[in-house]
């Protein structure tokens, strides 16, 4: 069918930071844990794979699109899962050079989605990795994550703020370089879904006594003290941040409205734009999204509105668009104001040339196969081709795991 979209502003250019995109849509970052070969030892070193070079090569056909890559660790400390890449030596920054050299070859831009796990770890990696356990505050998330780190000996501790500070000059300024090394066109920092960043801006997450604890300038001072310093390492321009105002996950729970503490951190990070220092984009997911879950909309809270009344840069909206039937209507009034982009995750995974479909025809979609996003496995990864899938054949074709 004719797409509604094709001659709307979704696919005129945009600027954003100092890149001008050809159209609206974006890949949102999708963790799906193709990276991180494995040591002799079994532990991981966080490499990303040549499949993944495949996968965001694929995704950026469409010249002029934004993709940003999955989460990526800046530090092993910042670490704790499997399979998840990391961007903080050599080897890992080379290997992530073979991905943006892909994206670029097709003439569009990636950006890098900084990763500070924090209290959601899983402590058998960390213990694995040789890595500590830590959090703004040492609240467990859930009750299980108590007791595997009861039975990891690895209690979850507090990070000082000497630790505070090393994590800023430190691990996300390597991070920083590097990504700029690889080429990245922009430094996202993960500041949303209940990881480390977030967890400074909620009440029930954050208990410190302390100037990054307490009150709603204190709880965002960390977020902004990184922003101020990475600044002055990379271009402001080059630098986006993630946020969830609305997202109650791994253990976050908003006891009060969520708007006066992110209502701030947003004037501040304005405050700085009128001053020459402006992101590249502000990430927002909308409250529709709850985690990988879709939030029914009788159940949400609220909704972003109130950050478009403070930010005026680049926003780039996510989560608010149903994925069986894209609603075009909200798409087009969401861009509307000339400085928001759209993002898609779950659909870019089977649909590499989703851009084309949306301006041309989005009745070819291809669902995709929810339960084969986290496999450590190709099918399901780079083998969507429009047909139906077999997943036997894809077991046959792909027997052994990303090794």
């Amino acid at each position: 069918m004719p797409s509604p979209l094709k001659n709307s502003l979704v696919f005129e250019p945009i600027k954003v930071g100092n890149v001008t995109l050809s159209n609206r849509i974006v890949m949102c970052p999708t963790t799906r844990f193709k990276a991180a070969k494995l040591s002799s030892n079994e532990v991981s070193n966080h490499l990303p794979s040549d499949l993944m070079v495949e996968h965001y090569a694929q995704r950026a056909q469409y010249p002029g699109t934004l993709l940003v890559a999955e989460a990526t660790f800046v530090s092993p400390r910042a670490s704790g899962f499997d399979r998840a890449p990391g961007i903080y030596n050599e080897e890992q920054t080379k290997a992530w050079k073979k991905i943006v050299d892909g994206v670029h070859a097709k003439k569009s831009f990636i950006s890098l989605q900084a990763w500070f796990l924090g209290r959601v770890a899983e402590p058998k990696v960390l213990k694995k990795e040789g890595q500590k356990y830590v959090s703004v505050s040492p609240i467990y998330p859930t009750d299980e994550a108590k007791k595997l780190s009861e039975e990891a000996g690895l209690p979850l501790t507090e990070l000082s703020i000497d630790d505070l500070k090393s994590i800023i000059h430190e691990d996300y300024t390597n991070a920083a370089k590097n990504a700029m090394e690889a080429g990245f066109d922009f430094f996202e920092l993960h500041g949303a879904h209940g990881y480390m960043l977030d967890t400074f801006l909620h009440e029930n997450t954050n208990q410190r006594t302390d100037e990054y604890g307490g009150s709603i300038e204190n709880r965002a001072r960390f977020i902004l003290e990184l922003l101020d310093h990475l600044s002055t390492v990379i271009p402001p321009s080059k630098l986006a941040i993630r946020l969830s105002p609305w997202a109650e996950i791994k253990g976050v729970v908003e006891e009060i409205s969520p708007i006066p503490q992110f209502s701030y951190l947003l004037a501040e990070l304005q405050k700085r734009a009128n001053n020459g220092k402006g992101l590249g984009y502000i990430s927002l997911v909308e409250p529709r999204v709850q985690g990988v879950f879709t939030a029914s909309l009788d159940s949400m809270k609220g909704t972003n509105e109130f950050a478009q009344s403070i930010w005026k840069g680049v926003t780039l909206r996510a989560g608010n668009y149903t994925y069986d039937a894209p609603e075009f209507d909200q798409i087009k009034e969401d861009v509307s104001n000339g400085k928001t982009l759209v993002g898609f995750s779950r659909y870019f995974t089977s649909n590499p040339d989703l851009v084309y479909k949306l301006k041309n025809d989005p009745s070819k979609l291809v669902k995709y196969e929810r339960k084969l996003f986290y496999e450590p496995f190709n099918w399901g990864y780079n083998t969507y081709d429009g047909k139906e899938y077999d997943e036997s054949a894809e077991r046959e074709r792909y027997p052994q795991p990303i090794q």
